[in-house]
């Protein structure tokens, strides 16, 4: 029988990219997946423990916004190892850096879910929109994938939102076209 010897080579490896990210570009994507990473724990959460009226309709609702969170946070995460950015995930790094307000624990009135969720939503929301233009300078490729983002959350925002507004009485006020 022949035997196989594996050779390593020593040299360094070296790939020429058009282009890569700096510093402040990784650092907003960073924030952005810390965020969604957040929403998604946060929308599981919601999830497992609303309870009373339309529970099941808001239940089935938090899946959609959960895998919609857990989508972005994977494409943002290769988007940054596609521009040379090491993303992290973790927990310890999400807990320190989400700007999402807390969920709150223990069983949550449905209405209460509903409002915090939103919250957390909208706060990913405007940490895309904060961060947007400079990276829309520095990638316009990568601030596509931030309006993809805006695009469905913001909608699973209002769809979520709608079960609590009142007619022509909440805030904000709807905007008669």
């Amino acid at each position: 029988m022949a035997t196989t010897v594996t050779q390593h080579r020593t040299s360094q490896h070296v790939s020429h990219p058009a282009f890569r990210a700096d510093r402040a570009l990784a650092g907003h994507l960073q924030q952005v997946l810390v965020d969604l990473n957040d929403l998604a724990l946060q929308g599981k959460q919601a999830h497992w423990n609303a309870v009373g009226p339309n529970f099941r309709d808001l239940h089935l609702q938090l899946d959609e916004i959960v895998d919609a969170a857990r989508e972005f946070t994977d494409a943002v995460a290769e988007r940054m190892r596609a521009l040379y950015v090491v993303p992290d995930g973790t927990s310890a790094r999400t807990a320190a850096q989400s700007s999402l307000p807390a969920f709150p624990g223990g069983e949550v009135a449905t209405g209460a879910a509903i409002d915090a969720i939103v919250a957390s939503i909208y706060a990913v929301t405007g940490t895309v929109r904060r961060v947007h233009d400079e990276v829309d300078a520095a990638d316009p490729t990568t601030a596509d994938l931030l309006h993809t983002i805006l695009d469905r959350l913001e909608q699973l925002a209002w769809l979520t939102d709608a079960e609590r507004r009142t007619p022509d009485a909440s805030v904000p006020e709807a905007i008669i076209a």
